[in-house]
Formats: C-alpha cells, sequence, structure tokens
C-alpha cells in the first residue's frame, strides 16, 4: 500500500553570519548548506496495517508524512502509496488517501459541519447513495448528531476535531495520514478519537499512518513502531518487540505509599513507581513488602513514554 525507496528530501538553507558587513553581502553572494530532512528512507506498509511513525522533533516525520501525500516533491528517492505517484496528485490518488493534522481545519468555519460535508460530496464526486451510507456511519460512530448542524464557530474543539475526522473520511479512503490526531483535545476526546480511528481500520480495512507525541494514542491504535531519527530509520517492527528492545525493565507500581523514596520510587497522585532490571525485580519486591506487609503492589511494562526516551537517549520525542 505504501512503498518509498531510498526517499530522500533535502532544504538548502541560508547560513546567516554574524556582523552588518556579513548581512550587507548576504544580499548578493549567500552562503547555503544543505540540510536532510529525510536521508534515503526505506519503508513498506501493508494494506491494513495501523503504524506508528514516532522520532523526536525534527526527525523528519512530517516531511516524509508531505511527500508520502504529494504535498512536497522528494529531491531524490521514490514513493508510490496506493499505486499512484503522490507528487503526480492524481485524481485517483487525492481519493485514496487523506491527512489530518491536528488543529488544522478544512470545515468552513460561519456554516454547520453538514454543509462542509455537501461541499466534500461534490468535490470528490460521490455517488449520493454511498455519501449518504458514509456519513451515517461516521455520524454514527463519532456521535455528531447533537452538534452536525450548528455553525462551526459555536462548536468546542472537541466537536470541531470529530467534525474534522468526519470530513476527511466521507470518500472512504484507503490510506489514512493522522499526524498528532489529538493534540489539544480532553480526555474524553482523545479516548473517542482512538476509539474510532482503530474501529474504522476494522471496518473498512484502512491503513493507517500515525505522528504523534502523545504515547496513549500510539499504544492504542498502532501495532507497529517505526522509529525515525535524522531523516533515517532506526526501528521497524511490532510495537510489542519495541518495548521488549528498549523498555530495558520493569516497573513496579505500588498505591497508597509514599515514603519509598529511599528505595528509588517516586510518588505521584497517591501511587509511587520504579522501574528496574528484570532480576532486580523480585529483590525490590520483597523490600517494599518488608516495609509494607499489605502494600498493593503491581509488576507492569514501563511506560511507553519511558520506552521511547530511551530509544532516543532522552531526546523529546
Amino acid at each position: 500500500m505504501i512503498e518509498a525507496r531510498q526517499l530522500t528530501k533535502v532544504y538548502r538553507v541560508p547560513v546567516k553570519k554574524p556582523g552588518l558587513w556579513a548581512s550587507v553581502r548576504s544580499l548578493w553572494d549567500r552562503e547555503t548548506r544543505d540540510v536532510h530532512a529525510v536521508d534515503h528512507l526505506d519503508l513498506t506498509i501493508g494494506e491494513g496495517e495501523r503504524v506508528g511513525f514516532l522520532g523526536p522533533n525534527g526527525a523528519g516525520k512530517t516531511t516524509t508524512l508531505k511527500m508520502l501525500t504529494g504535498l512536497l516533491h522528494p529531491t531524490s528517492g521514490s514513493c508510490t502509496v496506493a499505486g499512484h505517484t503522490p507528487r503526480d496528485r492524481h485524481p485517483d490518488f487525492l481519493r485514496s488517501v487523506t491527512l489530518v493534522m491536528g488543529q488544522k481545519q478544512q470545515l468552513l468555519w460561519d456554516l454547520p459541519a453538514s454543509e462542509t460535508f455537501v461541499l466534500n460530496r461534490a468535490l470528490f464526486d460521490l455517488d449520493r447513495v454511498a455519501f449518504q451510507r458514509s456519513l451515517d456511519e461516521l455520524v454514527e460512530l463519532l456521535d455528531l448528531s447533537p452538534f452536525i448542524d450548528q455553525p462551526v464557530r459555536n462548536l468546542s474543539l472537541g466537536q470541531r476535531m470529530r467534525c474534522e475526522l468526519a470530513a476527511a473520511l466521507l470518500h472512504r479512503p484507503k490510506v489514512l495520514f493522522l499526524d498528532e490526531p489529538t493534540i489539544g483535545l480532553d480526555v474524553q476526546v482523545q479516548a473517542a478519537v482512538r476509539t474510532f480511528v482503530a474501529e474504522y481500520n476494522r471496518r473498512n480495512g484502512a491503513t493507517v499512518m500515525l505522528t504523534s507525541h502523545d504515547m496513549k494514542d500510539v499504544a492504542s491504535i498502532a501495532e507497529r513502531i517505526v522509529l525515525i531519527d535524522g531523516g533515517t530509520i532506526r526501528f521497524d517492527g511490532p510495537l510489542q518487540q519495541f518495548r521488549q528492545r528498549f523498555g530495558g525493565g520493569r516497573r513496579l507500581v505500588v498505591r497508597g505509599v509514599e515514603d519509598l523514596g529511599d528505595l528509588g520510587f517516586t510518588s505521584a497522585e497517591g501511587r509511587a513507581s520504579a522501574t528496574v532490571e528484570p532480576d532486580q525485580v523480585n529483590g525490590l519486591l520483597q523490600r517494599v513488602l518488608e516495609r509494607h506487609p499489605d502494600a498493593e503492589v503491581t509488576v507492569e511494562d514501563p511506560p511507553l513514554e519511558e520506552v521511547l526516551a530511551t530509544a532516543f537517549g532522552g531526546k523529546e520525542g
């Protein structure tokens, strides 16, 4: 469904030297340097896969998505999506994909979302019966009925985002590119969006490629993780394999106890937690129970945020 071979994007950026004379000279003799946003990337994603495309800021995630959707042309290499070359922007390609970017809207501000939906039907030349079937399904899955006919300017951010998703999916795309789809949303709406994406994938067999800084998005949606750094893929495999490779330990969580700081625990919201190597779990557990025999203790995988931080050596992910 998605194929990238030696995909590369190089930006030529000006180099600004200090001083007034350097600024004047740059008007006719500008010095530049090349920045490799994406560097010879090879990637294959099959039909129906749900992939988390992760990396620190500036790793090349959004640049890659823009090349895969035809918004940017690669400097070299090639890519195909749903059998099409994205840079050609063929109408059949545009009907096969959608790109949802958090807080970037396509809804008409002064009109109800329902009227944007009708406009999109015309833009994608959708059959009226197929359009109504898709709309009814999306209204049900996203619970749009209470506000679909209200002006967009009167909707909350969460309500707008749910309408944005519906507008992006009315043409039943085969490939969903989601760039930070839950950014800025409250917890309840975030959960609704995650559930919806997983259900849409199940019902329609759509391929999903997700970038997000919210690891709950990744854990809820993605089955496979692709890590990119410096424009190059560092890891590509199942989510569980990613946890095993970069998790590096197990997490002990003790509820209702806060005097475990000397054992390496940190406390927050009525629970103390510590991540240790697997062979240290039993010893630490014994020390906790010696001090608090009735403590409620669980052992679990470390949070995905910790795993990602380990994978990128503490860089912001």
